[in-house]
């Protein structure tokens, strides 16, 4: 293993490649790097800043992202938009890896492919020594090769169109992983809350067999508060797990000691 690669590692694409479940926290309420030594510390995987449905600033999403590399539990971010000015910045800032929402065809799945993988595989720009290497300096040809290996591209699927394009989708080239975002699908498909409707399942059946074929990888969102639709897709083959937020972990401890303490008979 080359020098380069033996730092570059992503603890996530390691498991998934062993076919072992990913379980993964999002950030949405924390504004520190404490955050990511927690979620290490809880025993997660991964974590991911969810920049689309918060007002975390950029600065402190790649200072969380930072920490968790030196500490060996993998960032990844989910911007608020597929564009440069957020994909671009927030890995060079620290990121090994986004998530992009509302992709709807493999067109646009390749669009993501160009700003997330160095070339050959896309047309990433290179934006000097990264804290991803530890600022150190290594050949060109080593750096891209081994950051695209190290940079997940996981995109959403969370629209009816993605549902019936999602077989190219999962297929193109430099697409690491697909995560079904259940809330926003079930709305899509006019079963809004439904999340024991069989289309849901469908869903997921369809998806995770097209990722099978090529290799990949399916994620499951949006079903925190539902321990048995989790394991049942999981026992389907999806292998990431998106498990809840930090404020509803915060909250729901928060509300069981509060419970505790009023319910002491005096």
């Amino acid at each position: 293993m080359s020098e380069i690669r033996a730092i570059l590692r992503n603890a996530m694409k390691e498991k998934l490649a062993r076919n072992e479940v990913v379980a993964s926290m999002t950030v949405r309420f924390a504004r520190s790097i404490e955050i990511a030594q927690i979620a290490k510390t809880a025993g997660f995987d991964t974590l991911y800043v969810d920049l689309e449905h918060n007002t975390l600033s950029i600065d402190t999403c790649c200072q969380i992202c930072i920490f968790a590399q030196q500490i060996g539990i993998t960032p990844l971010v989910r911007v608020p938009a597929n564009t440069p000015e957020y994909i671009c910045r927030v890995l060079d800032g620290g990121a090994m890896g986004v998530i992009t929402p509302h992709v709807r065809s493999a067109e646009e799945a390749r669009a993501m492919v160009d700003l997330v993988k160095f070339p050959p595989l896309g047309h990433r720009s290179a934006g000097g020594a990264l804290s991803h290497y530890q600022y150190r300096s290594f050949p060109t040809n080593e750096t891209y090769a081994a950051m695209n290996d190290a940079t997940s591209l996981v995109v959403m699927m969370e629209t009816i169109a993605a549902l019936e394009n999602v077989e190219e989708i999962i297929a193109t080239e430099g697409v690491d992983m697909l995560l079904i975002g259940s809330n926003d699908l079930c709305a899509e498909m006019g079963i809004t809350g439904q999340y024991d409707h069989p289309r849901l399942k469908e869903a997921f059946a369809r998806s995770i067999a097209a990722a099978n074929k090529v290799g990949k990888h399916v994620g499951i969102g949006g079903l925190a508060s539902r321990d048995d639709l989790m394991t049942q897709f999981v026992q389907m083959g999806a292998r990431y797990v998106s498990t809840g937020t930090d404020m509803a972990f915060l909250m729901s401890g928060c509300a069981q000691r509060a419970r505790f303490v009023k319910g002491i008979s005096l």
